[in-house]
């Protein structure tokens, strides 16, 4: 778990989790990157996060423990970047390892979900005009609701 205002190169992370690997199976990885225009297509200066560090990084820390609780994963590694960020950067990245596929995906997929609505980062968009606060999407919300809706459904079967 990493939180760091520098740059960061996702493929040398990839590199790097990959080799400290065993047996796994699977290995999945997602970086996110910072855009250049903004949803009502008006070019985007910088994406700038701000935290409070500690409740930050527990916010996330607390993310990848469900996700190790909920999934068959071996490994999980996730860096996000704070303060400003241009556009083509790289945000965040998550990598997860497992002995299959199906799990090292949906712990990635479920990772970022929760990371995008549930961690604790304050957004703001720079335009050439000012700047504006952006919160998740009512999409954003409805991919991390589906995460407590399967939930519901695998301790109804159990």
């Amino acid at each position: 778990m990493e939180l760091t205002e520098a740059g960061f190169d996702p493929a040398a992370r990839l590199a790097t989790f990959s080799a400290s690997l065993g047996d796994e199976g699977a290995v999945v990885s997602f970086t996110g990157r910072a855009r250049g225009k903004a949803k009502d297509g008006n070019a985007v200066g910088a994406l700038v996060l701000e935290t409070y560090r500690g409740v930050t990084l527990a916010s996330m820390q607390a993310i990848a423990g469900d996700a190790h609780e909920r999934f068959v994963i071996t490994h999980s590694h996730v860096v996000h970047r704070a303060g400003r960020i241009l556009p083509g950067e790289a945000i965040v990245f998550v990598a997860t390892a497992s002995p299959h596929r199906r799990a090292a995906f949906e712990a990635a997929d479920y990772l970022m979900d929760r990371l995008k609505t549930e961690a604790v980062f304050w957004k703001r968009e720079e335009h050439p005009d000012g700047a504006s606060w952006i919160e998740p999407t009512a999409q954003d919300q409805k991919d991390t609701v589906r995460w407590l809706q399967s939930e519901g459904e695998e301790n109804a079967e159990n």
